[in-house]
């Protein structure tokens, strides 16, 4: 009998662009929750940004903790199965998208493989990420951190976070 993987704190950050960006960061709020391996913990209020090192529409993000027993690259590829059931598609780097799900954290561990880094490498340099990330976890942020998105538009919609729905 195999013994249950213990779960792992993970933070994924969610954004769209393209098509209803609302509800494509809502449905993907609720595709975390229906997961198999993946349990929603929280997610943050839902955030307009403008692009940033991108192009396109404003964005909607937010951020997610989950609970998971899955390995990262499995985690990863969960994340991205979400995206293609969104019509997410990489035509070049930053290009506008329908849904873009990143990984920022998983656990305290760092990954650094051709497939995936861990934290995120450029986490600390966008509003998009950090701003929703300080309602949900302040104590991820590094010191200074307003500094570093200095200038960089964001503005939290005035609706409520997406409530937790359990199947």
């Amino acid at each position: 009998m195999a013994m249950e993987r213990p779960e792992v704190q993970a933070y994924v950050a969610l954004g769209a662009n393209l098509g209803d960006p609302l509800a494509a960061v809502r449905a993907a709020i609720d595709a975390l929750n229906r997961t198999p391996g993946l349990r929603l913990v929280r997610a943050s209020s839902l955030y307009r940004s403008a692009p940033h090192e991108a192009q396109g529409p404003d964005f909607i993000n937010a951020v997610a903790e989950v609970a998971t027993t899955l390995h990262a690259p499995d985690l990863l590829s969960a994340l991205q199965a979400i995206e293609a059931g969104a019509g997410r598609e990489r035509p070049y780097r930053n290009a506008p998208r329908t849904l873009d799900l990143d990984l920022l954290f998983y656990g305290d561990g760092r990954i650094d493989s051709p497939s995936l880094t861990v934290p995120h490498p450029r986490w600390r340099e966008r509003a998009f990420v950090l701003v929703p990330l300080a309602e949900i976890a302040p104590e991820r942020l590094p010191s200074g951190w307003q500094a570093a998105i200095a200038g960089q538009a964001i503005e939290r919609l005035p609706e409520p976070a997406p409530a937790l729905h359990r199947p």
